[in-house]
């Protein structure tokens, strides 16, 4: 049905940009920010949107997307070519504070599109699964108990999946108490994004 809906992904972004299923939840409002294209060969899936994004509209255009470029080892004009790499997070829209910082992204666009979107990059060939909702979804009980296992472990997902914890600034203690994730997980991501991007 959704293939008579939604012939092309470009109608079905359309839809999904006009989502208003979650709006009386939301602090500031529906604004999904998702970006693809069919040829995409990388996809990024993070947590959601933060305020500034929810702004701009711009996914990742904060520090956490710096550092993301930065680990991914390209830059921005690469980072946004979505004829090549595709950004679409757990949830679309800003879900909002809470007491330890954003909250989590609402289950209701996984539920509705997630899996259409998915159906509609045949492409991809990497996927970077950026925090824990990310990693819960797409690996199930493959995951490990925890975000930092799962990361340590991600030769047995490899090539197909590199999980990651979130790159804000919040988790710089996890990173200087993790230096095996700069020494050893990232040079094996950017030799694989250049070597899709170059083909």
């Amino acid at each position: 049905m959704s293939e008579t809906r939604y012939p092309t992904l470009e109608v079905l972004l359309s839809q999904v940009r006009d989502c208003r299923a979650c709006e009386q939840y939301l602090p500031l409002g529906p604004r999904p920010v998702l970006r693809a294209s069919e040829t995409a060969r990388i996809l990024i899936v993070g947590q959601a949107p933060g305020a500034r994004v929810h702004t701009t509209g711009i996914p990742w255009d904060d520090p956490s997307g710096e550092r993301l470029r930065t680990w991914m080892g390209i830059d921005k004009n690469v980072f946004y070519d979505q004829s090549h790499i595709a950004i679409i997070p757990m949830g679309y829209c800003y879900p909002g504070r809470g007491k330890g910082g954003d909250l989590p992204p609402r289950r209701e666009c996984a539920e509705l599109w997630l899996d259409q979107l998915l159906a509609k990059l045949p492409h991809i060939e990497l996927t970077l699964l950026v925090g824990q909702y990310a990693q819960r979804y797409f690996l199930g009980n493959r995951r490990k108990l925890s975000l930092t296992e799962t990361t340590r472990k991600w030769q047995e997902y490899a090539p197909q999946y590199f999980p990651l914890p979130h790159p804000s600034p919040r988790n710089t203690p996890w990173f200087n108490s993790n230096p095996w994730f700069e020494q050893q997980l990232l040079p094996v991501l950017r030799a694989r994004i250049e070597a899709l991007h170059a083909s």
